[in-house]
Parts: C-alpha cells; structure tokens; sequence
C-alpha cells in the first residue's frame, strides 16, 4: 500500500510514530494511520511487534496493524509498521491533562475493564507484553482502549513464563519475580497493570522511589506492596490487593479478575451519558419483578436478615448463595441460586419434632 508520511507524533528509543495518508483510499485501511518506523539496521524490536500484531489483530482492545513495507529517506533505509490511529492520546496524556491529574473511579472501572478483555486475549495466544503502563495505553475518538506498542512482548515458555537475566519493561511497573528472577510470565502484566490503576485513582505512580536501585530492591526484597490509593472504594482495594500479590502463582489472571466486581458491573458507572444513572437509581427503586417459585413467594414477604461483605470473598466463600454482596444497600453482582433462595424460607426456630400426634405414616 502506498502511503505519504504526515506529522511526527512521538519517539522512543529507536523508533518514531507519525501520521500515514493512503494515497488511495480503500475500505480495507482507514483514511488516517500512524507508521511506527526505525531504521532497518535495528529493527528486529519493530518486525517482532508487527509478527505479534497480526497474531492479535481480531482483539479490539489491542491496537491494530495494516502491514510493513520499506523506504528511503534522507540516504536511510527505514522499516515501517501501518497502525491503527489513536486520536485520543495514551492514558499518561489524559492524566497530565485532567483537573487533578486523576480519574473520577467509573473512568477507571471502564477502562480496567478493557484492559483486562485485551491482557486476556493476549495471554490466551501464548504471549506476555511485558511492558504494560499508562503511556502504552491508547484511546480512540470513542473512548475506546487500545493496548499498544509490543515491541517487547515475547511468547510464553511452557510454564507460563519469560525466563531469561534480562530485565525488560519499565521499572515502577515491574513485578517482584521479574526483578528478583528475570520472569515475566503473565502474572507479570496483571501487576504492571494494578500499578496503572494505581497510578489512573491517585494521579502518582504507585511507587515512590528516589533511584532504580532502591526502587528494584523495594519490588523485589521482602514483602512491601504498593500503596492501596485511600480514595478507591472497597472494591478496587481488593481488586489491587488480588494485583499486587508477591507469589506470580497465586496473583489473580485476567480472566479471574474479569468476574471481580470492581469492573464486572462497570456499565453502571461507565459515566458515558446521564441516562445511566438514572438507570441505575431506577433499576434500585423498582427493581424488576420474578415469578414466585412456591406458595410462599411473594413480593409482600421482606426478608430481615442483611448481608455485607466489604471485598471479594476468596474463592469457594459462600459457594452456597453465589452472590457478591457489596457495602450499597440493594446492589448484588450475580444472580441468586436456588441453594440461596431456600435458606430465605428456613425460620429461626424450627418445628418441635418430639410432637408425633398428627404425624402420618407414609410407606
């Protein structure tokens, strides 16, 4: 595809990212790019992201690639990658740029949510990014997350892991065994990722440090932990604490935290237009009838016992309800099993089976 190179809109180590124009349109590539190009001497970082890209690109939280091709410019031979244009910056920029220089927490819901729909269609293929944070998270015009830049992304060994001496990705978000052992498997991406969620509720990294050493030792010796932000609700502290556990093995996956009810009912708080909390208050008020299931069950009948559990209960707690219960009156994630609804009709005080009178013989 012929292309005619626009405004630089950024640069890393070893390569830049510009505005591409197609100098014909087709329906196939959109009317504008970005094309991340390098030269061809050191460009094995580029051509192993564009081989990952086009493995990943039916995802749409990951950004999407249209192809390489090669060029000559200013006496230099450049490799070039057709991306997927992110008009709305990556999540450093609209952090920098808000009020306080943090998020109202339904953005952050939002966007943890998408975040985790991409890490676990990456980690499904075999990969690890391995180099997750703000800046490498982009958004669309729509508000959309794109997750970018895989130029330090590898496939997994057989037990889940990037092993090797070489320390990759950026410091403040790598997690303790990949300090301590070179591993970068993907229990790494989720912490990089509490680290962002972090940073997204309290506008500051998650680790304070005065230089790398001190703050690689602060990772990977002993048991610290970042700083739970004191503004997140109930939720997203326990959804950090799953984030931030110092054992990769026991660290929740993407696809566990999917179901943690910090984003698994995020549409309640996405903040995209004022009908959704209207929504919500109505759907709390009136909320939406059942059919009754015995004699017994009726609308009128109000229950007197109450339950509230503060954070996630670990798995196979209370696996006789299946419900999360949150600290808001009337809000529950899940639906109620029938084991659930049939300890609403146990009373407290059971019938006197010492009384035999009326009893019936059944053979």
């Amino acid at each position: 595809m012929d292309w005619v190179r626009g405004e630089k809109l950024g640069h890393g180590s070893f390569a830049t990212v510009s505005l591409a124009v197609p100098r014909s349109q087709s329906p196939s590539h959109p009317p504008l790019m970005a094309v991340k190009s390098c030269g061809v001497s050191h460009s094995s970082s580029l051509e192993n992201e564009r081989l990952i890209l086009d493995e990943l690109n039916d995802c749409p939280e990951i950004i999407r690639c249209f192809g390489d091709s090669f060029s000559y410019e200013n006496g230099e031979k450049l490799y070039n990658v057709l991306l997927e244009y992110a008009s709305g910056g990556s999540l450093a920029d609209k952090l920098k740029n808000s009020d306080d220089r943090r998020l109202p927490e339904f953005e952050v819901r939002k966007y943890t949510k998408a975040l985790l729909r991409g890490l676990h269609y990456i980690h499904k293929f075999g990969y690890v990014h391995c180099d997750i944070k703000l800046q490498n998270i982009l958004l669309c015009s729509d508000g959309g997350v794109k997750i970018a830049d895989f130029g330090l992304a590898r496939r997994a060994a057989k037990n889940g892991a990037v092993s090797g001496c070489e320390l990759r990705g950026t410091p403040m978000y790598m997690s303790p065994e990949m300090v301590t052992g070179g591993e970068q498997g993907a229990p790494a991406d989720i912490w990089a990722l509490g680290c962002v969620v972090s940073e997204m509720v309290s506008g500051s990294p998650a680790w304070c440090f005065s230089d790398v050493a001190a703050l690689l030792m602060r990772i990977g010796v002993g048991e610290e932990v970042p700083e739970i932000p004191g503004t997140l609700s109930d939720e997203g502290k326990d959804f950090l604490l799953k984030c931030f556990v110092k054992d990769p093995s026991k660290r929740w996956t993407a696809e566990m935290l999917l179901n943690h009810p910090f984003i698994h009912d995020d549409q309640d708080f996405n903040g995209d237009d004022d009908d959704s909390v209207f929504a919500l208050k109505d759907r709390e008020e009136n909320p939406a009838s059942t059919s009754p299931r015995c004699p017994f069950d009726f609308p009128d009948w109000v229950s007197l016992a109450t339950c509230s559990i503060t954070s996630l209960p670990s798995p196979g707690y209370f696996p006789e309800t299946d419900l999360w219960f949150s600290e808001e009156p009337n809000y529950r994630v899940g639906s109620i099993s029938p084991a659930a609804r049939l300890l609403t009709l146990v009373c407290e005080q059971g019938p006197d089976w010492s009384v035999s009178d009326d009893w019936v013989t059944v053979r």
